[in-house]
């Protein structure tokens, strides 16, 4: 295998190991075989056009072209010309596809599904970074450089999965390079000639390093040093604390590993929430069946942020044990309120991937298989050793407390311990914060007076909006700038409440999971995707962690903080809120019924094709028939270019009618390649090292020509050898009937198919390639010539004006 060939394997190979950090962004990872494919095409073409051989930027060109086509005849084949021939329509279908993917991108959380629109960036990105890595690598012969792309592709992975990119994608992107390295290291020793590594042992009596028998020495050091410096990569983060959770662990794992003890991250979900509330397509999450009357208060809680630094809400590092069989009962929760064991069945969906388990607060007890833990100060529990939600099937018996506004109104003082963790706020928030939250609850009498009072003014009196698509934060300032405009989705209602109580001395912090989900006919309830949501939670001593509802149109407002005159006296059984999430649709919208593929496409009924093209008129446009016919006529010269370039080459050899006639020598010479460029169309390639005779035997040879064809051969042979050997040639006659004889001759020996690839697709029509290489370079030379001419006219100028001021 040649240099050149090994290079463009290792580039080839580099970049789909590099690519391979991108498989766990979106899922199914099936378009990597797409890639892998288109790759080797890509890299196929430059291996080609390089052993033609080429300039560099037809090279490239060359490439670049045929990736374009093989994107176009994947993505777009039904909008472009024959299939794979890109015109405006095929242009205009690549940009539909990259505004969907940009906007699926920002849509989806990771693992994204696998929509047309986000294989269409994904593959294309690689393909992108094969050819600039084979450009580099291959073509200009720099392998070092060709790191740069490859270390942006496996960044991107890792950028994406917020730190989390496993480092077995890590390993490969690496070894890929240092293949890429060692190949072209050995190309380089290759050309220097024989290098010797040393003097031959003289122990062992072993051949020298130089001999064949072992490694060279150089190569040999050079892969000790790549396996070395692979392995401090690999070793040196997972050695030290400083680092723990970052090439080797995800975002957020646990520590602990089994038994009792160990710890939990702090972790930020949320970051995918805005992403989970922009799903098009309300995906089901999971499914449950409980034997509660009324369901609109039964949020299903992952994990609770208690810590709140200025910059985001999070939770607290805080030790871990094992589930235990019955849960302690909850903190602050008094016997004087009243609390109704109920209990549910759940079902995660296999696409459903959490490592916080969702389920109804306070939980009584759990029952489920798998590496769980419990965190004891949230009531949470976290999966451990990469423990996930995936398939979970798991029984949870909780309590339904019902505390009156009476019971709140009248809570003692939470215990000091408490109160100081939970309401401790950032120096760096705003006075603002804290003014609008006095000026809010202005007249209240108690905690429990000003947490409604926060509550109905987020969600009715203070003029608020429900709107997914603005800027996500949990910062100050983000709180600042969502009280100026009031308008945002339950994150920030929910962390601006918990701050505002906070900086008033109620206990109050955030939680992150579902609203309670649909009913269904069958008696089950489903959680959607889009049922993703998070609230406060403020502490009331007696009732323990209570929930609020500030967020606008969403969840179920609490029977507790309706207006009604407190009382101590236990309140009745709760009615269902009728609320976007509790309660199914009665008729179906385009939304859920189409997919938004279909709905871009136009073929979801004329309602939700409404906002597409509704002009009317069944006459055709002429300027599009035109076009058209232009596009056709262009494609058919296009393939028939070979075909007219062989003819031509032909006609102008064999001089017939239409050009001057040539000198006897010429046209003898002519008609000899015109004989060697037949034969090579079918099949026989030239061999210009061997003399004419020999050529004409080895064409009769490998060409099975007989009789008339045969001896034509030879006869323009021996002309050729009398015009390049004798001092006074003859002149050749009937030179265009030998070569007509050829053409026959290989006509009855060959096949249909070696016919029509002959006629169609002649292989001599490389020339037309090695022509204009041999332009382009010459171009370059007489530019790079003249260049040299203006410089030096230049100085020699400035050299005599200076001389003349001197």
């Amino acid at each position: 295998m040649s240099g050149r060939a090994r290079l463009t394997l290792g580039a080839y190979a580099a970049t789909l190991m590099a690519a391979g950090a991108l498989t766990p962004l979106v899922q199914p990872a099936t378009w990597i075989f797409t890639a892998a494919i288109l790759l080797a095409v890509q890299s196929g073409v430059g291996a080609l056009t390089r052993r033609v051989p080429l300039a560099r930027p037809v090279t490239i060109t060359a490439q670049a072209v045929v990736t374009l086509l093989a994107l176009t005849l994947v993505f777009a084949h039904g909008h472009a010309l024959l299939g794979f021939l890109p015109g405006p329509a095929a242009f205009s279908h690549f940009a539909t596809l990259f505004e969907a993917g940009a906007a699926d991108v920002g849509r989806y959380a990771i693992p994204a599904p696998d929509t047309e629109g986000i294989r269409l960036m994904v593959v294309g990105g690689v393909l992108l970074v094969g050819l600039l890595v084979d450009t580099l690598a291959v073509t200009f012969r720099s392998a070092a450089p060709a790191g740069l792309p490859l270390l942006a592709l496996y960044s991107v992975a890792a950028g994406l999965s917020d730190g989390g990119a496993s480092w077995v994608w890590f390993l490969l992107a690496a070894t890929g390079y240092l293949l890429l390295l060692l190949g072209e290291g050995r190309d380089r020793l290759s050309q220097w000639g024989r290098v010797f590594g040393g003097a031959p042992r003289s122990a062992g009596g072993g051949p020298a390093a130089g001999d064949g028998g072992q490694v060279l020495a150089p190569v040999r050091t050079g892969r000790r040093i790549g396996v070395v410096a692979m392995g401090i990569a690999l070793v040196v983060p997972a050695a030290l604390p400083a680092l723990n959770g970052g090439l080797f662990g995800g975002p957020g794992e646990g520590a602990g590993t089994g038994g009792k003890g160990g710890t939990i991250s702090a972790v930020n979900p949320l970051v995918s929430l805005q992403d989970n509330l922009r799903q098009p397509e309300d995906r089901e999450v999971l499914r449950y069946r409980t034997n509660a009357v009324d369901t609109s208060g039964m949020y299903l809680r992952l994990v609770a942020l208690d810590q709140f630094d200025g910059t985001s809400w999070k939770s607290s590092v805080r030790p871990i044990d094992d589930v235990p069989e019955r849960l302690p009962r909850p903190d602050g929760l008094s016997d004087q309120v009243r609390s109704t064991e109920i209990t549910g069945n759940f079902v995660a969906s296999p696409s459903y991937e959490q490592k916080w388990l969702p389920m109804p607060y306070p939980a009584a007890k759990i029952e489920i298989d798998g590496r769980w833990r419990y965190e004891p100060a949230g009531r949470m529990l976290v999966g451990d050793d990469k423990q996930t939600t995936r398939g979970a099937r798991y029984t949870v018996t909780s309590l339904d407390v019902r505390p009156t506004p009476g019971q709140l109104a009248a809570a003692a003082p939470p215990p000091d311990r408490l109160r100081s963790e939970y309401t401790r706020v950032p120096a760096s928030l705003p006075a603002d914060v804290k003014a609008t939250a006095l000026r809010v609850t202005d007249g209240a009498r108690n905690d429990y007076e000003r947490a409604v009072k926060l509550q109905d003014w987020f969600a009715r009196d203070g003029g608020f909006r429900y709107d997914v698509d603005v800027e996500s934060g949990t910062g100050v300032r983000a709180i600042s700038r969502f009280l100026q405009q009031k308008e945002g989705f339950c994150v920030h209602f929910s962390f601006s409440m918990a701050a505002m109580a906070r900086s008033l001395g109620i206990p109050a912090r955030v939680a992150v999971g579902f609203m309670p989900g649909t009913p269904r006919a069958d008696g089950s309830v489903s959680v959607g995707i889009r049922d993703a949501h998070a609230w406060p939670e403020l502490y009331f001593e007696g009732a323990g962690w209570t929930r609020f509802e500030p967020t606008p149109s969403r969840g179920s407002t609490p029977d507790y903080t309706r207006s009604q005159t407190p009382t101590d006296t236990p309140s009745g059984p709760a009615q269902p809120e009728t609320s976007a999430s509790a309660l199914p649709s009665a008729e179906p919208s385009a939304s859920d019924s189409c997919p938004p593929q279909l709905r871009r496409q136009g073929e979801c009924g004329p309602d939700a094709a409404a906002g597409g093209d509704t002009s009317g008129g069944g006459g055709a446009d002429a300027l599009k028939v035109f076009l058209l016919s232009l596009g056709v006529a262009a494609v058919v010269l296009l393939f028939l270019s070979p075909l007219l370039w062989r003819t031509r080459v032909r006609t102008r050899r064999l001089g017939l009618p239409g050009r001057a006639a040539e000198d006897a020598a010429a046209r003898t010479l002519a008609a000899w390649r015109e004989i060697n460029d037949t034969a090579w169309d079918h099949g026989v390639a030239p061999d210009e090292s061997q003399t004419p005779r020999k050529t004409a035997a080895r064409i009769v040879r490998v060409g099975r020509l007989e009789d008339e064809a045969a001896n034509a051969v030879h006869r323009v042979a021996r002309a050729v050898e009398e015009v390049l050997y004798a001092p006074s040639p003859r002149p050749a006659v009937g030179l265009t009937e030998e070569v007509g004889l050829v053409r026959s001759g290989f006509h009855a020996a060959s096949g249909r198919r070696a016919r029509l690839r002959a006629l169609l697709v002649p292989r001599s029509a490389v020339r037309v390639l090695w022509g204009a290489s041999a332009r382009w370079s010459a171009l370059g030379d007489r530019w790079s010539s003249w260049r040299q001419g203006v410089t030096a006219r230049a100085g020699t100028a400035f050299r005599k004006v200076s001389r003349q001021r001197g």
